[in-house]
């Protein structure tokens, strides 16, 4: 006995005839005759009143209807149940640079959480280089980077370009240039970098900056991350260029001055496999897009 023989039994029983039931169920009534036989012949039992009009259920057959409705009820139970765990199931995993993690990124995380409640989102932390080849491996789905890297096989959209600040000591006398100042200000500071690895990196991208305006920074000082290179500023052992989200780490005696150079900002960047149109990656982009409204800030669209 198989889910269909009781579709075909409960369509004939409601719709009290085997010439309806075959319409509602667009097969020939021969044929669905046959089957409501060779079910009879399976229970070894009659199912229907014969001769009756219109068609009625002898009492075991009532009884077999009762149940094979209460199957068929189950069986799409268990079918929408099983799509909503297979839903939940599914995984997009992001790349990210660990910068971001001080900006708009776990908003936009949190609200595509939201937004997409059965798909698991999973977050992993590496170098713009790295997510590019991860990508390719198809290691992760999304990659979130500061750095424009080329490759045939990923599609790289610009989301925006953060501006870039001086993180100093509260003593430095460029402190009081609230408003901003420029690269040849800090030209002869010292300077620490970050990361100090994989190259290229955001030290990378703060070397290229400083040589487009013909600048020869001498004192620079790599050291592992941003959070040791803002701590050696608090320290007040030389000043660091940071993105302007940075700015939501607060030390003692940490301050942040707007860097005005036309060139000083930091691309924010998202790449996905070059022929990726999954839903998913379009929800992504629509969450991001929401966040940035709500922050009033600027972007293009149209590149999607």
């Amino acid at each position: 006995m198989e889910l269909r023989h009781l579709r075909y039994f409960v369509a004939v029983v409601e719709e009290q005839s085997f010439t309806k039931a075959a319409e509602k169920l667009f097969i020939a009534q021969p044929p669905l005759s046959r089957q409501i036989q060779n079910l009879e012949a399976e229970l070894g039992i009659q199912l229907f009143e014969r001769g009756s009009r219109p068609l009625l259920t002898t009492e075991a057959g009532q009884f077999f209807y009762q149940h094979a409705v209460k199957l068929l009820s189950n069986a799409e139970e268990i079918k929408a149940m099983t799509q909503r765990v297979g839903m939940a199931e599914k995984t997009i995993t992001m790349g990210f640079v660990g910068s971001l993690l001080y900006g708009l990124l776990p908003k936009i995380v949190y609200l595509f959480r939201q937004q997409q409640p059965h798909l698991k989102i999973e977050l992993i932390e590496m170098s713009t280089k790295d997510q590019i080849q991860a990508l390719k491996e198809g290691r992760i789905d999304v990659g979130f980077g500061r750095l424009r890297i080329s490759d045939p096989a990923v599609r790289r959209i610009l989301l925006r370009e953060e501006p870039l600040m001086v993180a100093m000591h509260s003593s430095h006398p460029l402190v009081q240039h609230k408003k901003g100042i420029f690269l040849t200000d800090i030209v002869d500071e010292n300077l620490f970098l970050y990361p100090s690895h994989p190259k290229p990196n955001f030290s990378t991208q703060v070397r290229s900056l400083f040589s487009e305006y013909s600048l020869d920074p001498k004192n620079l000082k790599e050291v592992r991350e941003i959070q040791l290179a803002l701590g050696l500023v608090a320290a007040g052992e030389g000043i660091c260029i940071v993105p302007e989200s940075a700015k939501t780490i607060q030390l003692p005696h940490l301050h942040y001055i707007p860097l005005l150079d036309d060139a000083a900002v930091s691309p924010i960047f998202l790449a996905i496999r070059s022929m990726d149109e999954s839903e998913h990656i379009r929800s992504l982009f629509d969450c991001i897009y929401q966040v940035y409204d709500l922050e009033a800030i600027a972007y293009d669209r149209s590149v999607i």
